[in-house]
C-alpha cells in the first residue's frame, strides 16, 4: 500500500514527520522556560549551581533547534506538497498564524544566539536574564501559533463556503475557535511538564551512576518539583479538554471511550480490549466518570457513535492513545508529588536507586505520553482533515512518488535523531560537571 496508495503514503508520512518533530517542538517550548527559572533561581540564591544549570542546558538546546528546524521545514512542505487540495481550500485562512509562528521561532532563535553570545559581558546578570524571556516567550508563542492551525482544522470557523470555496475569510475569528484555548494551554503545559521530566531524568541517571555532586540533586529537585506543578495543570486542563469535546466534538470522545450507545451516568471505561461483536471485555470501568468528564455531573447524558453514520465515526484504536496518555500522566503526577514530599519530610526512599530508576523511565515515558496525545488528537480527529467541509481522501495528492518520499525520510530522520545523541552525548561527555564548575568559578574569580 506504501507505493500504491498516495492517501495511504500520505497519511503514514505525515504521522512520521509529526511524531518526530513532536520531540524537537517539545523541547523547544520547554527548556527556554527550564533555562529561565534555572538562572533566575541561581541569581536569587546567588548560587553558581544553578547558574550551571541554565548554561549547560543552553549549550546542549541549540542542537535540538537546530534539528528542529530541519524537521519543522520538513512539516510546512508537506502541508503543500501532500495535501494541496487542503492547501487550496483553507490556505489563506491559516496563513497568518503559519507566519506568525515562523516569526515566532525567528524571534526566539535570534535572542537565544544574543543569550549565548553575552554569558560574561553584563556586570549585572539580571540583565543577561532579561534576555531570556523573549526567547522563552518565542518558543511558547511558536507552540501557540501552530496549535492554533491544528485548533482550526479541529473547530472550523472564520469563514463562509460558496460553491466548495472558503470566502469572507477572517483570519483572526479563525485563530480564535472554540477548540484553541483547549489545545493551546494543554500544548503548553504538557510541553513544560515534558521537559521537567526529561531533565530530572537526566540528574537522576548521573546521580544512579555513582556521581554524588550537589549540582545533579539541587537539578533533581528543582526539575521535579517543576513537573509537578505543570502535571497538576496538565490534568486540570485535561479535564477542560474532555468538556470541550463533549460539546463540539462527540465523535471523538465517544470513539476514545468506546461510548458506544447514547446514556445517561456513563461510566469511564479503562483499558480493556474489544471483540468481534464490539464488546468491551476486561475493562476498568469508573462509574459515572464519563457522565463527570463531559458535562461536569453524574447523570448527565454522554452522546454516543450511534448517533453518528460508521463513515464519520474515528478509529477506535484512539482508546488505547487515550489510556496511554492519562496512565502515563497520572503516573507522572503521582511519582513527582511522592518525590517533592519526601523530600521535604526527608523520605530517605525516594533517594534511593529504585526510586531515582523510576524517574530516569519517567524522561521518556512523558514523551511518549506527548506522541500518545497527539496522536490521539490527529487520528481522533478521522475522517477528517477539515472537520465537517474536507476529509482526509480529498485532500491528499495523488502523486505516485509518496511511497518513495517516506523511505527517504526515514532515513533522514534516523540520522538526525542519531545524530542528536551522539552530539549531546560527546558535548557533554567532554565537559563533565566538575570540569564546567572549576571552569566557571575559575572565570568568576577573574
Amino acid at each position: 500500500m506504501l507505493f500504491d496508495d498516495p492517501v495511504f503514503a500520505s497519511r503514514l508520512l505525515t504521522l512520521l514527520t509529526l511524531s518526530f518533530h513532536i520531540i524537537y517542538a517539545t523541547i523547544g517550548v520547554g527548556v527556554p522556560l527550564m533555562i529561565m527559572i534555572a538562572q533566575w533561581v541561581g541569581i536569587k540564591k546567588n548560587d553558581m549551581h544553578y547558574m550551571l544549570m541554565a548554561r549547560r542546558w543552553a549549550k546542549g538546546f541549540v542542537v535540538t533547534v537546530a534539528v528542529g528546524v530541519v524537521t519543522g521545514t520538513a512539516i510546512g512542505l508537506q502541508l503543500s506538497l501532500l495535501w494541496p487540495n487542503f492547501m487550496e481550500l483553507a490556505g489563506n485562512i491559516i496563513a497568518l498564524p503559519l507566519f506568525m509562528e515562523v516569526f515566532a521561532f525567528f524571534f526566539e532563535a535570534i535572542f537565544l544566539g544574543i543569550y549565548l553570545y553575552t554569558w560574561d559581558r553584563f556586570d549585572n546578570p539580571r540583565k543577561h536574564l532579561l534576555l531570556l524571556i523573549p526567547v522563552a516567550l518565542g518558543g511558547g508563542m511558536s507552540a501557540v501559533f501552530i496549535t492554533i492551525v491544528n485548533a482550526f482544522m479541529n473547530a472550523p470557523a472564520g469563514f463562509d463556503i460558496m460553491n466548495g470555496q472558503l470566502v469572507n475569510a477572517n483570519p483572526i475569528a479563525a485563530m480564535f475557535t472554540a477548540a484553541m484555548p483547549t489545545k493551546v494551554s494543554h500544548v503548553l503545559a504538557t510541553a513544560y511538564m515534558t521537559v521537567a521530566f526529561m531533565l530530572a531524568a537526566i540528574a537522576a541517571f548521573r546521580l544512579l551512576k555513582g556521581s554524588k555532586h550537589e549540582y545533579h540533586k539541587k537539578a533533581l529537585f528543582m526539575t521535579m518539583k517543576i513537573g509537578l506543578i505543570f502535571s497538576i495543570a496538565t490534568v486540570l486542563i485535561g479535564d477542560l479538554s474532555g468538556k470541550y469535546l463533549a460539546e463540539y466534538q462527540p465523535e471523538k470522545l465517544a470513539a476514545a471511550e468506546w461510548h458506544f450507545e447514547t446514556e445517561e451516568a456513563a461510566p469511564l471505561i479503562l483499558y480493556g480490549m474489544l471483540d468481534e461483536n464490539q464488546e468491551v471485555n476486561y475493562a476498568l470501568q469508573i462509574p459515572f466518570g464519563l457522565s463527570i468528564l463531559a458535562h461536569g455531573y453524574p447523570n448527565a447524558e454522554v452522546i454516543g457513535l450511534d448517533q453518528f453514520p460508521a463513515e464519520e465515526q474515528p478509529p477506535l484504536i484512539i482508546h488505547y492513545y487515550f489510556d496511554l496518555m492519562v496512565t502515563i500522566g497520572m503516573f507522572m503526577l503521582a511519582l513527582s508529588l511522592v518525590y517533592w514530599v519526601g523530600a521535604k519530610r526527608g523520605w530517605s526512599f525516594v533517594k534511593t536507586a529504585w526510586y531515582r530508576s523510576l524517574i530516569v523511565l519517567g524522561g521518556p515515558l512523558s514523551f511518549l505520553g506527548i506522541e500518545a496525545g497527539w496522536w490521539m488528537a490527529e487520528v481522533g480527529r478521522q475522517p477528517w482533515i477539515l472537520r465537517g467541509i474536507m476529509t482526509v481522501d480529498q485532500a491528499a495528492t495523488s502523486s505516485d512518488y509518496v511511497g518513495h518520499m517516506f523511505i527517504l525520510f526515514v532515513g533522514l530522520y534516523f540520522v538526525l535523531g542519531v545524530g542528536t545523541v551522539v552530539v549531546l552525548r560527546r558535548m557533554f561527555k567532554n565537559d563533565p560537571i566538575e570540569k564546567a564548575l572549576a571552569k566557571q568559578q575559575g572565570g568568576d574569580s577573574e
